[in-house]
């Protein structure tokens, strides 16, 4: 009986280690599993971010397609009144040459105070006439932008003056941040290279990448602007270079600049380093695309954080013609 207990003793120790080994097992399984689970909702949450945005770009585009349609109907209906004040203010222009032509001849008839008076007005008059006429040709040059891009097909190559689409999409992004902010300014210095003529490009495409970058410098400028006020003037320098085989379209602005540890993460899909309410992450992500793919380019950024923020795009002037 003894020995029979002894043994019963000893399986029964060997069962209770057994058993332990079996529970330490199943608890280390359980921290794995739920270490896994934990995984999983930090991804899945991730996922869920990622296609709450893409919704999000979803509904935008959809707003941007009606927005344009709705521009290029606007743009039509105010072509021809335009058309009317451009003409008429040409031809007051020159009806106050003709004044000052007869003013001219008879000086004679009027004292000099009279003659003086007039002079006055007639010069007047030019002067506002060319205002007039001025603003109403960059008013024109815009709808002719809004109807090219409405009428555009997706894909469809043009030559394309890149230099006089730079300007018009400056005064474009500056008029865009001054309406969300009023007190917004910037200095613009341009350097454009007028030996580079027409370039075969995707204008409506190639448009939205000069628009994000130039919009994503009057940002930044404008942020920097914020913090350090009258210690700081903004600057935009846009300039473009006429190379053997190639046309290299630089950037730069002084804003805030690109930190170092996310320099290589910019052109990645939904990065932002802007507010949710205020970026999507898809504008440098689209525009690299539409540089690299569409057209066979590069395009690079070079930034110092806190100093200055300069995109680099090179495009090559002989694109097969293809169709996205």
């Amino acid at each position: 009986m003894k020995r029979n207990l002894t043994s019963s003793i000893i399986n029964s120790d060997k069962t209770s280690i057994d058993l332990r080994n079996m529970i330490d097992k199943l608890e280390e399984t359980n921290q794995i599993l739920l270490k896994n689970e934990e995984l999983y909702t930090i991804d899945l949450k991730a996922k869920e971010k990622e296609l709450k945005a893409a919704q999000e770009l979803l509904i935008q585009l959809e707003n941007m397609a009606s927005i344009g349609q709705l521009a290029a109907g606007i743009a039509h209906e105010i072509k021809n009144p335009l058309n009317f004040i451009n003409n008429f203010a040409q031809l007051t222009a020159n009806l106050a040459n003709e004044l000052s032509e007869e003013l001219e001849k008879l000086s004679d008839c009027f004292n000099e105070n009279d003659k003086q008076y007039i002079t006055e007005i007639a010069n007047d008059i030019k002067e506002n006439t060319q205002k007039i006429n001025e603003h109403g040709k960059r008013a024109e040059s815009i709808i002719k932008g809004m109807l090219l891009q409405s009428r555009g097909k997706a894909g469809e190559m043009h030559p394309t003056d890149i230099n006089a689409m730079l300007a018009e999409y400056i005064n474009l992004g500056f008029h865009g941040m001054r309406a969300q902010d009023s007190g917004f300014n910037i200095k613009i210095d341009t350097e454009y290279d007028p030996a580079i003529g027409k370039v075969k490009v995707i204008p409506q495409n190639l448009s939205r990448v000069f628009l994000n970058i130039i919009s994503n410098a009057f940002y930044s400028t404008n942020e920097k602007k914020k913090q350090l006020k009258d210690a700081f003037t903004p600057v935009l320098l846009v300039s473009t270079k006429n190379n053997t085989d190639t046309v290299e379209i630089r950037i730069h602005d002084n804003g805030n600049g690109i930190p170092q540890e996310i320099l290589d993460k910019i052109f990645d899909p939904f990065f932002t380093t802007k507010p949710p309410e205020q970026g999507t992450g898809l504008g440098l992500s689209l525009s690299y695309d539409i540089v690299v793919k569409e057209h066979k380019g590069e395009m690079r950024v070079d930034s110092q954080e806190g100093e200055f923020a300069e995109f680099i795009i090179t495009i090559p002037k002989n694109i097969n013609e293809h169709h996205v």
